[in-house]
């Protein structure tokens, strides 16, 4: 990261950009040019990994079905928090406040049953802050896909206090 002075290492303010955040814009590969999809998303964090696990659903067959079957390495962009800082009359010295998390990692289509319907009520969670029980019926109707990150970077919004350029 070129920016070390925003840059976030602790896990816990990582996981309040994600626990914070509503959407996630998945990147997949798509020939000749990226294609970047905003998606709600339900995340946990494996226990003895710390790796961070995030379930989408959508459609049951699409574009972004076929690019992650074709090809599962994505990355994704959280981002929240963002603010314009004022330059007044001086157009360069305007800029913005954001706080964001990047990952890269393996996407898959998830095709275990269990799984699907843990994946959808963790979205529903984080979407709504509320348990909902998905059953199978309701699973079904959807495809869920799942993102395993293997890579983490976070960057804050204004610079730590303390920290230099």
């Amino acid at each position: 990261m070129r920016r070390k002075d925003r840059e976030i290492t602790a896990p816990e303010e990582i996981e309040a950009i994600i626990r914070k955040t509503r959407i996630l814009h998945l990147g997949l590969h798509d020939g000749e040019f990226p294609y970047i999809v905003p998606l709600h998303y339900g995340y946990e964090q494996n226990e003895e990994s710390g790796q961070y696990m995030f379930y989408m659903h959508g459609a049951r067959e699409g574009h972004k079905l076929d690019l992650i079957r074709r090809n599962p390495h994505v990355c994704v962009e959280l981002d929240c928090d963002e603010a314009i800082v004022s330059g007044g009359d001086i157009p360069c010295a305007y800029g913005a406040e954001y706080a964001s998390v990047i990952g890269r990692g393996m996407a898959e289509v998830v095709e275990d049953e269990v799984e699907k319907i843990h994946g959808l009520e963790l979205l529903m969670k984080h979407q709504t802050g509320r348990a909902f029980v998905i059953t199978p019926q309701m699973a079904s109707s959807v495809s869920v896909i799942k993102v395993t990150l293997s890579e983490v970077t976070a960057k804050s919004r204004k610079p730590a206090p303390g920290k230099n350029k």
